[in-house]
Formats: structure tokens, C-alpha cells, sequence
């Protein structure tokens, strides 16, 4: 069944072929026709049609180079519909990557710009066979060159397609969401808003449910179902009130609850989805008010705390893209294994990144079930977008239609107008109008959820993205003397496992890595302009290990760096708990196979090692080591502050830490501690640890923190060893 006729089960779906040509102008006629699939991409079926090759293998992408600067006409056919008496057939057209211009039997109907604002057209009136032709203009782009991003800096398409360090530059285009004809009830549900203010002590909720309708006047009724199916609220009017309603948390908060909404015109159409509630909130952290002494002062920094149901809440998780390089292939199938891996990781909140198109209702639907919080951006980062008139009215469109979507789930953490827009490579301000602009939709739209101009703000941190900078610290020493609200971004990249690699890389290329191979183009060298050697990093892997001698030695020497760097930066970003409410690492996910980067799980949806680390140092409660470094020589004095993480929403029971340090076959007891209970949501600083660490003929340490009786809580440690001076 698809999306539409989910939400609206009056709705009849009439099936009918797509074809799809390429024209080289506006006014050129078709010349071959094609099969098309909608939802997709022209890239998709011109591919199929021309035997391309895969373009996740090796460089393959580049023979679908400039099909994006074509335009390209879909073609469907308005099928026979033997309609009941009160009903119409309409197309109803989900969403275009990213302008086009629909006409009907020959004729102009609509001109069309933006992604996420659906249209439809009445055919009702059009004998069956009578052509809709949907034409697909060429990929905007403000200047031939650079070849980059900046293309996107006048424009709501999202800009990563157009080239980013994770993705590879290749510019979709095409219907992407679902698309067709229905048979439906003249007098139609158009759209249905759910809102609520819940009291001051959760005991109720006034609901206000506004129903948009097509048509002549009909009755509308509305009921809400609980969880179990039973009736909790039923009415005709847009308002009514629900006696403690239970409320909708994250999954290690609590239980996800959902509603069932169904609301019903008297003439038959029928609206239902899921609903939740709750309150959430962006907050200012214990202390967050207090002043340095002395004047002048500037202002505090802006909350960056999550509060959840009147409970603040440290927000675990990662930054979300797009987890295919063409929306149209984005589904609930492959959707759920990505998002129960996040549950599964121990996250609460995703950050859906502002560069990437924004997720299909499948994805908001998936983390109201499993209890995930979304950070929804905007389509805008790392441009300096336009005050101009024409790109704010469509900015304007593009965002009332994500908002009046999106505001109806449970799982919307907060609004972001887009990424590292108050950057120096965007260069906006609090005073840019597209910032002023979403800001002031939201508020209309959606007041009740927090909103922020871009991330990151004043206090938040993005970075470092390597395990070792360039002046010699590592991420052990980095995020320890940092002290932000919020790390919204920071990365640890490691290359992929090795049997991955080899279904995207040529056998002949595969060892050694260099640039200008597949490796390059899978994202291993020339990257990110912050360092020629991502993502492989192979000064930083020489630095500690000397040059590999296989490829095996390589992969396992960057996996051990990238699982060692995620579990010491998650923990630490805990330790700084109340400053710190939020980590959230880049990235969780990739579009297409990479050969190194910072990713926790490999295309499609395949957990790295790195995964298992990010997901050991998120649980509720966990034993914690603060180490100064990762590398150590034998005769060092070793140092770690022992500690308590928790996250948990009860009280915790007390037990007894045992650290012991393991050294090859040699093991040390180094201290126990007996911690009493934990308050809910309250670390515990415990005590010091020191030894000198011995000549050994290995180069690797282990620090076991082991936790009686709560072995779950048991926490390693593999750090270097390398031989003393």
C-alpha cells in the first residue's frame, strides 16, 4: 500500500506506465522514449535503459557526469476510471527534484519550483489516454565554476549532491516522491493539524485538531485511539480535552507512546496517522546563567540543553544524511535497519543534517516508534544564501510545507535554519532573511518547538574530524580541555573493512592505496580541505604504526584509531555533564560505499566496528576512564581519573569498580572503589589511577574497568605502547 493511500484509505490508487525522454532544449520534441520508475531519478532509468554501469563501483559514477543538465520529460497517461457518483481523479505529484512545468492533453498547467511542496491537478474532466507530461528542467546552477557547492547557493536543492566529502558529485533529478492518479472523494481531506498544550503538570492536553478540506461543506468528525485501540477522545468540534494523556519519550527515557488519529468526513474521506505528546524544550544548563566576574560582558551563551517531558536530558546520538544518493530510492526499507541501528547504538537524537534533502514521512513515522528524537534542518549549509526576492519566495514555500509535515510527529526535537551558516566560508548572520524568514515560519507554524538559526552556535563545537591534529594533539587531548554546550559535530575516521572494499574497489587498485584512484573517489584522499590526507589519514596511521605491510595491517591500524577516538570522545562530552548536554557525532551514516571516512555504519546500513565503540560509550550507565592520550611509551607514569557515566532516569544502584591494567599476559590490579547509588541522570567522579607501565615485547595496553555486580557497566581500553627512549 502506498504513503498516500496509508494516510487516506478512500483513496484509490490507479495505476498507470511512465515513459521518459531527454530533450536537449525546452522546445525540442521527444526523440526515443524510455521506461521511467516513479518514484526515482532520470540518472536511474536513463542508466537501465543504456546498460550504465553501477555507480557505487570503482569510478563508474563518472559516465553519469552532465545528465543533470539536460531536460527531461515524463510522460503518463490519464488511465480509464470508472468513477462512483461524489468522486474525482486527480494526479497528485509528491515532489520534483527540483523545477518543471506540468501540461495537460498539450497545454500549460503549472509551473513548479522546490522539492518538498507537492502539487496536484484535477483530470477529472480529461478523456482517458490524454497525455500529462511533467517537463524536468536542468539542475540550477548559480556558476559554471567552481564545480562545487556553491552551484546550490541560490537555490532550496539541497547542496551535497553537488559534491561534499563524504559524497560524490552527482546531481539527481526527477520525480523523487510518490506520484499518480486517485480516485478519491470530491469533498477531500486536504490536510489534517494535530496540536496540543499540554498543562502544567502533564495531567491533560487541550487538542486542537484544524482540518483543511476540498469541496462542498461536509461534517467532520475526529476520534483519538490509544495505544490499545480504545476510544480516548471522540468529536466534532476542533477542540476537546484528554484526561492524563501518556506521554511519548525516548526509548531510554521511557516508552514511545502513540495515538492513533482518525478524522472523517461525512462524505467518506478518511485521514489517519499516528500522533504523540509531549513537551520538549531547549534549555540552559546548570550554571549556564552565571557571568564571568567584571564588566563589560557580552551575552550567555544560547541553550543548548534538550529537556524532554520537564527532564533535561543528555542528547546521545549522530548527524543523519541521506542514506542514498537519490531521494527516490529512500523507503521505509531502507530506513528501518539504519534507525533501529541508531536505537540499537544507545542514541536518542538524530541531527537530520541541513545539506541533505529533507527524509520522506517514513523516516519521522520509523522514530516516533522507536523512540529517536530528530534536530531537523532546513535544506541550507555552508552557502551564503541570497536576501533575494525570489529565492525567499520559494524558501518561504519550501519550509511552510516542511513545517506543516513535519510539526505533526512526536519526535521533532527542534528547528535549525541549516548548517555552519555563521561560519566564515557561509558568512551569514542572525540578520540574513532566509534565517529571519525560517524563523518566523516557524514560530507561526510550530511555536511550541524550539528553533535555532544554524548549528554551530556560540558554545557548540563542530570538530576536529581526525583522530590527530596538526599540531600533534590527539582527540584524548582535544576534547579534554575543550568545554562546549553542545558538540553538534566531531569525527574520527577509519577506513572501511577490508572484504567491503573490495566490492567497490578494482582487485588491481586495492593495495596500496593512492590518489587519483577509486580510493580518491570514494572519499579516502582529497576530501576535505581541512587535510589532503583524509580520509585514510596515512600520516596519522605511519605516526603511530610505521608504515603497513598489507592491506589488512592498514585497515585494522585505522580501526583501532577510530574506535579508540569515538569511545573517548563520546565519554568525555558526557564527564563535561551539566556544560555539556549533547553529543553527536559526524556521521552515522553514508549515501554510497566509502573507503575511509567518519562514518559509524557503511552503506547501506552495515555497522562498523566504530559503531560498537560509539554504542559502548552510549550506554545508560557505563565505568569511564578520562585518559590523557592514546599513545604511551614504556617507563610513562600512566594516569586516568576513574568515573561513573549516567544517563539513566532512575537511581542506579551503587557496586565496586576493579581497574586493573593488562599488559600482554601480565596483569595489575590498580585500585577498587566502592560507589554508592546514583542519582538519576548524575555522573560520579571517582578516584585517580597511577603506574608506570612496563617494557613489554607488545604494543598495545589494555585498562579494564570491571563493575561489581552491574557487569553490563564494565568498560576496556586499548591504548599504544611503544618501547621508552
Amino acid at each position: 500500500m502506498s504513503e498516500l493511500t496509508t494516510r487516506h484509505p478512500a483513496w484509490k490508487r490507479l495505476e498507470s506506465p511512465w515513459k521518459l525522454a531527454r530533450l536537449g532544449r525546452h522546445e525540442t520534441l521527444p526523440e526515443a522514449w524510455i521506461r521511467a520508475s516513479v518514484p526515482g531519478a532520470v540518472q536511474l532509468d536513463w542508466a537501465r535503459a543504456h546498460a550504465l554501469p553501477d555507480y557505487t563501483y570503482g569510478r563508474n559514477f563518472r559516465t553519469y557526469e552532465g545528465l543533470e543538465d539536460f531536460h527531461w520529460l515524463y510522460r503518463i497517461k490519464v488511465p480509464n476510471s470508472p468513477r462512483a457518483k461524489g468522486e474525482q481523479l486527480a494526479f497528485v505529484c509528491g515532489g520534483v527534484d527540483y523545477a518543471c512545468e506540468v501540461r495537460l492533453g498539450g497545454k500549460f498547467a503549472l509551473r513548479h519550483e522546490g522539492m518538498f511542496t507537492p502539487f496536484e491537478v484535477d483530470v477529472s474532466n480529461c478523456p482517458p489516454g490524454t497525455d500529462l507530461d511533467i517537463l524536468v528542467f536542468p539542475a540550477p546552477k548559480r556558476q559554471a565554476t567552481p564545480a562545487d557547492h556553491t552551484q546550490a547557493s541560490h537555490v532550496c536543492k539541497p547542496a551535497v549532491s553537488y559534491g561534499w566529502d563524504w559524497h560524490p558529485r552527482l546531481i539527481p533529478l526527477g520525480i523523487w516522491a510518490e506520484s499518480g492518479f486517485f480516485d478519491r472523494p470530491v469533498s477531500h481531506i486536504r490536510t489534517v493539524d494535530f496540536s496540543y498544550a499540554l498543562s502544567a503538570d502533564f495531567s491533560s492536553a487541550a487538542i486542537t485538531v484544524k482540518v483543511a478540506a476540498v469541496g462542498p461543506s461536509e461534517e467532520v468528525r475526529w476520534r483519538l485511539l490509544d495505544p490499545e485501540g480504545k476510544a480516548a477522545v471522540e468529536s466534532s468540534s476542533p477542540e476537546a480535552t484528554i484526561a492524563n494523556p501518556r506521554l511519548w519519550w525516548t526509548h531510554d527515557q521511557g516508552e514511545p507512546v502513540l495515538y492513533t488519529l482518525e478524522v472523517e468526513l461525512s462524505g467518506g474521506d478518511v485521514h489517519r496517522g499516528r500522533v504523540g505528546f509531549r513537551r520538549i524544550r531547549l534549555v540552559m544548563a546548570e550554571g549556564g546563567w552565571d557571568g564571568g566576574a567584571g564588566l563589560p560582558q557580552s551575552r550567555n551563551n544560547p541553550p543548548a540543553t534538550v529537556e524532554l517531558n520537564g527532564r533535561a536530558i543528555f542528547a546521545k546520538g549522530s548527524n543523519w544524511v541521506n542514506p542514498e544518493i537519490f531521494p527516490g530510492k529512500i523507503d521505509e526499507g531502507v530506513l528501518r535497519p539504519l534507525l533501529e541501528l541508531a536505537r540499537g547504538a544507545n542514541f536518542n537524537l538524530l541531527r537530520a543534517w541541513g545539506g541533505a534533502p529533507v527524509n520522506p514521512e517514513a523516516f519521522f513515522d520509523l522514530c516516533d516508534e522507536l523512540g529517536l528524537l530528530v534536530w531537523q534542518e532546513f535544506p541550507l549549509a555552508c552557502n551564503l544564501y541570497p536576501d533575494d526576492g525570489d529565492y525567499l519566495r520559494v524558501l518561504d514555500q519550501e519550509s511552510r510545507s516542511i513545517i506543516g509535515r513535519v510539526r505533526q510527529h512526536p519526535c521533532l526535537a527542534l528547528w535549525c535554519g541549516g548548517n555552519e551558516l555563521f561560519n566564515a566560508w557561509s558568512r551569514m548572520t542572525d540578520q540574513s532573511l532566509p534565517l529571519r524568514l525560517l524563523g518566523g515560519n516557524c514560530y507561526e507554524l510550530d511555536p511550541s518547538t524550539p528553533f535555532i538559526a544554524t548549528a554551530p552556535l556560540g558554545g557548540m563545537g563542530h570538530g576536529d574530524y581526525r583522530f590527530r591534529n596538526e599540531k600533534g594533539q590527539d582527540v584524548f587531548e582535544i576534547f579534554q580541555k575543550a568545554g562546549n554546550t553542545a558538540y553538534s559535530e566531531f569525527g574520527c575516521p577509519g577506513p572501511s573493512p577490508v572484504d567491503y572494499l573490495q566490492t567497490f574497489i578494482p582487485e588491481e587498485e586495492l593495495w596500496p592505496p593512492k590518489p587519483d584512484t577509486s580510493w580518491e573517489d570514494h572519499h579516502a584522499f582529497g576530501a576535505w580541505a581541512g587535510d589532503p590526507s583524509s580520509w585514510l589519514m596515512l600520516p596519522t596511521l605511519e605516526h603511530y604504526f610505521g608504515k603497513a605491510g598489507s592491506l589488512e595491517e592498514l585497515v585494522a591500524q585505522g580501526t583501532w584509531l577510530q574506535c579508540a577516538g569515538y569511545q573517548a570522545i563520546y565519554e568525555e562530552a558526557r564527564r563535561q555533564k551539566p556544560v555539556c548536554s549533547m553529543a553527536l557525532s559526524w556521521c552515522y551514516n553514508e549515501p554510497w560505499p566509502g573507503a575511509a571516512g567518519n562514518s559509524l555504519v557503511n552503506w547501506p546500513a552495515v555497522p562498523k566496528k566504530a559503531y560498537f565503540a560509539a554504542q559502548a560509550a552510549c550506554r545508560a550507565v557505563l565505568a569511564s576512564a578520562r585518559i590523557p592520550k592514546f599513545q604511551w611509551r614504556a617507563g610513562e607514569t600512566f594516569t586516568a581519573e576513574i568515573w561513573i557515566l549516567n544517563d539513566a532516569p532512575g537511581v542506579s544502584p551503587g557496586g565496586e569498580v576493579e581497574a586493573a591494567l593488562l599488559v600482554g599476559n601480565s596483569a595489575t590490579p590498580l585500585v577498587k572503589w566502592t560507589f554508592p547509588a546514583l542519582e538519576p541522570g548524575r555522573n560520579l567522579a571517582g578516584p585517580t589511577v597511577e603506574v608506570i607501565l612496563p617494557a613489554a615485547a607488545v604494543r598495545e595496553f589494555l585498562l579494564v574497568l570491571s563493575v561489581t555486580p552491574h557487569k553490563a557497566w564494565t568498560s576496556r581500553y586499548r591504548l599504544s605502547l611503544i618501547g621508552a627512549d
